[in-house]
This record gives C-alpha cells, structure tokens and sequence, in this order.
C-alpha cells in the first residue's frame, strides 16, 4: 500500500516537474520552417544547452531569456556543402566568420574541389586555434592526395602508388571526413581516370562517406559537360556512395541549354537507384583564376616552374597561346572575364580582361599570358544562363552551395557569392520570381545537405537536435553584395544560434564563438 501511495504521489508531481522547467532560451511566436520542406507554421522552439529541449506550444515553459519571433522566420542553420572559407577561418581576423553568419550560414563543409591540405588533423588544430563562428566539417580532397604521391605528373599510379594514395584517403576519413571531394577539371585532378576516382571513393565509402566532384568538363573542354555529369553517376554507382556534381552548371554558350539533358541523366541515375545529387550557387557568375579558366591543363604538367618554362619558349607559348584563344571563346569573350584580385597590379582588380587589354593596347590573350608570367590573378567568369540556373534549382536533389572564400573586408573584388548566397536564393529565386517556394529553398539549405553528408542531428528543427538556428526577417532579408562591391553584408538575420549560442542578437554580432570542427562517427 504504501509503495502505491508513492507511485501515485510521482505520478502526480511529474506534469508539475515538466511544466515548471526552465530553459535556456525559448523563441515563442514564430513561423517554422523546420527544413523538411513542409510549409511553415506556429510553434515555439526551447533550447536547453547546445541541443533544442522541445518543439510545439509552450505557453507554460520559462526560460532565461525569450525571443519573440512574431512575425519572424525560424530555420534551422544554414548547411554550405561547398565552401572555400578554410583559409579564412583558421586566421584570427575572421574566424568569427561574420560574412557566414550574416547570411544564416553555421555549417560549412570544406575542401572542395580536390584541394585543401592532406593532413587534416593539423587542420583541424589550425581552425580551433582562435575559436570558429561556424561549425565546419572536412572533406578528403583528392587533388592533393595525389600531388603528395604524385606530384603534377601526367600519369596513372602505380599499384603501391594508388594504395598509397587510398591510405591517405582513409587516414582522413578516420579522422572525421564526411567524404572525398575531387576536382577533375583542375590539375592534377585532371591527369586522373575515372577508375582511379572510383578506388579512392570505395574507401570513404567504407566509412559511410559521400563523394562531391568540380566535374571534369562543365562545358567542351575536354570530354564535355553531360559526359562529365555520367563520370560522378558510374563514380557513385560503382564506389556505392553518394555522389554530388558540385556547383552544377552550363558554362559558356556552347552547352547553354544542357541543363535539361543534366537533369534527365540525374533523374534516370536516381531511378536506377544510385544517389546522385548537386549544389548549386544562385548567380550567373562563376568564380576561378585565369590558369583555371584559360590555361589547356597540358601546359601544367610538371606545376609551377614547368608552366613558366613553357611561357619563355616561343614553340610552347604558340601552341599555348592557340588553345588559350580557344577556352577564352569558350568562356564567351574577354568582356565575360572581371578580375577578382591581382597582387602584383590591383588597379586591375574589379575590371574585365577586355577592358584592361583595351587600355593597354593589347590583345585580351596577350595580356592574360603577361598576367600569367606574374602570377597569374582569380577572375569571375559570366558564363550561365538563368534558364539554364532556374532548370537546375528547381530539381529536388539541387542543395545550395555558395563555392566562396573568405578574405577580409576590402581585399580584392571577390564573387558575390562570398556575402550573399543564400539570402539571394531566399529573395531573388524565391520570393521574387518564384522559381522555388521557400519551405523548399529553405530544404535546400538545410536538410538536404545534413541527410547528404550524414551529419547528424543539423539541419532540422525537431527535439534533441543541435540549436543551430535562424530567426530572419523575410521583408528585410537581402542580399547587398554586387560583383563590382561585393564587400557587403546580408541583412535581415535577427538572431542565428550556433550549438546553443546566439552569434548574432537582434541583429547585432556577438562575437561569440561556438562553432566546431565536426567529425563523422561511424555509423552515421
């Protein structure tokens, strides 16, 4: 009997227990978006530690301080699949990363495109060493897998030079990789065959990872966009993982109109079974250097001091000269190249290659070759059409990715995109024109690249989820960096939360630093 007494007495001071606990923070009144891609609708969110406590009506709950998200927008933390920001991140200027979190970004995901360091423990360290604004998470990048066993040879590994290469692959997959990024269309990337990819893919796939490729032709350069596309889909299908054509796009007139034969050989991949997916970024522009955009890749064999030799003999600079007038065709013209940064001549910076050459009195490939012999200088190519960029975004498959760096304020005339990615999906594609709705602009960010890359517990509003959050204004959420000012921020976030913390408070920079080097556990 008395034990009885005891249960009922629990039974009955439980509900009292619940309603009377405290949170650390709770957002009462707003619209949620929770990332599935559901539409938005009233709930409170309660945030206890690092992780959301609870998620519904919560007239009853208190909390250490509440935000009245009335008339506002509640997100999860915004997922960047393909970002440049690593250099950025590990310098003491910008770390708090407040370029990303203007634009609601809290997780990016690093070395793209084949390139980034090897050894991914001192990275990690690096990027800790003053504290991050954002969470991060690595990638295998296998341009530099090969370089380190390779260098910039123009050939296949041998066997023990590709197990080689497969150690280095897996020792960073134990270390916490979320998978291995490739850059076909890059040197020395582009010296490798498909069949190497796919070994180098079956190990991160051992450890539940995805593979994410800079294709090896966007346009005609070498085997051609749709054959580029078909390389991830045999990648993905004979590794047995996740593939992502990353920033995809149909660059310069030649293949303006491909989008639609890409989306068919997505669609088709994914019947079959074989998970393949993209990013996009959301501007007709793309972002690269004048040897990426210009220089035939045999040119670059043996890197560096053998691309110089190859300048100063007359033999080689004639046939270099020839296909470098052919990929500027390619890219469109010389009006469609605007110089990003130039350490050796700045005042060229934020200009176009045909502008400078005018001036100068030069041809537009003579003056890129001179351009070259000093160092070469990262241009933004205008090379997309927005039927072909609208096509693309509206594919279920298509997360949003930003391919930007991270440089300090007034540093060169970097793209856009670095400032202003996913406010400018948000406003411009969404509720501007319509292209996509905003629960699944919304899903793009955010639990499709979480569900993609396995990271567990982000992109999605739900109970015992991290607090990586966004409470924005969409009348005000904008973005403000153009191609010739790009240094701008976006506006309109008014509160965003990483693992817990408000990194901006009603629109207002903390300072805090919350975020953390993510590691993939297995399993996942």
């Amino acid at each position: 009997m008395r034990a009885q007494t005891t249960v009922g007495v629990l039974l009955s001071v439980l509900p009292l227990c619940a309603a009377a606990q405290q949170y650390d923070l709770l957002i009462r009144n707003g619209r949620v978006l929770d990332g599935s891609g559901n539409p938005w609708y009233y709930a409170d969110i309660a945030v206890s530690g690092d992780r959301i406590a609870a998620v519904g009506k919560l007239q009853s709950a208190t909390a250490r301080r509440v935000i009245d998200a009335r008339g506002l927008y509640v997100a999860p933390g915004f997922i960047d699949p393909h970002s440049h920001a690593a250099d950025g991140l590990e310098s003491a200027q910008l770390s708090g990363a407040e370029p990303l979190l203007a634009q609601g970004v809290t997780t990016v995901l690093i070395n793209p495109d084949g390139g980034g360091p090897v050894d991914l423990a001192a990275q990690r360290r690096a990027l800790l060493a003053h504290g991050l604004g954002v969470n991060v998470a690595q990638l295998v990048p296998h341009g530099s897998v090969r370089r380190a066993v390779l260098g910039m040879s123009d050939r296949a590994p041998t066997p023990a030079e590709l197990e080689r290469m497969k150690q280095l692959v897996r020792q960073g997959m134990r270390e916490g990789a979320f998978g291995l990024s490739s850059g076909p269309y890059y040197a020395p990337g582009s010296y490798s065959t498909t069949e190497e990819l796919i070994e180098l893919a079956k190990v991160a796939a051992e450890f539940g990872g995805a593979y994410t490729s800079h294709i090896r032709d966007e346009a005609d350069y070498n085997i051609g966009l749709v054959a580029a596309v078909d390389e991830v889909i045999r990648i993905s299908r004979e590794a047995g993982l996740p593939g992502v054509v990353t920033h995809i796009k149909a660059l310069g007139p030649r293949v303006w109109g491909y989008s639609l034969a890409l989306v068919e050989r997505i669609n088709r991949a994914r019947s079959e079974g074989i998970e393949v997916l993209a990013d996009q970024y959301p501007y007709e522009a793309s972002g690269t250097s004048i040897t990426g955009a210009l220089v035939p890749r045999w040119a670059l064999v043996g890197g560096d001091t053998a691309l110089r030799r190859r300048l100063e003999d007359p033999a080689e600079l004639a046939r270099l000269r020839a296909d470098m007038l052919e990929n500027l065709d390619r890219r469109g013209g010389a009006d469609r190249l605007q110089f990003r940064r130039h350490r050796a001549d700045p005042s060229i910076e934020g200009r176009t290659l045909a502008e400078v050459a005018r001036e100068r009195g030069k041809e537009p490939v003579d003056l890129a070759i001179e351009i070259l012999k000093a160092g070469g200088a990262s241009v933004v190519s205008f090379n997309m059409s927005e039927t072909d960029i609208e096509i693309l975004m509206k594919q279920p498959w298509t997360m949003t990715c930003s391919d930007g760096d991270l440089v300090p304020m007034g540093e060169g005339v970097p793209h856009p995109r670095s400032y202003g990615t996913f406010p400018r999906k948000i406003r411009l594609y969404a509720v501007e024109r319509g292209v996509i709705d905003l629960a699944s602009a919304i899903r793009s960010m955010t639990s499709l690249p979480a569900t993609v890359f396995r990271i567990a517990d982000r992109g999605t509003i739900r109970e015992g989820a991290y607090a990586d959050l966004v409470v924005f204004d969409l009348g005000r959420l904008t973005d403000r960096a153009t191609y010739q000012e790009p240094h701008q921020l976006a506006e309109g976030m008014v509160y965003v939360l990483v693992n817990g913390g408000l990194a901006i408070d009603q629109g207002r920079f903390t300072g805090a630093k919350n975020g953390r080097v993510l590691q993939r556990r297995p399993g996942e």
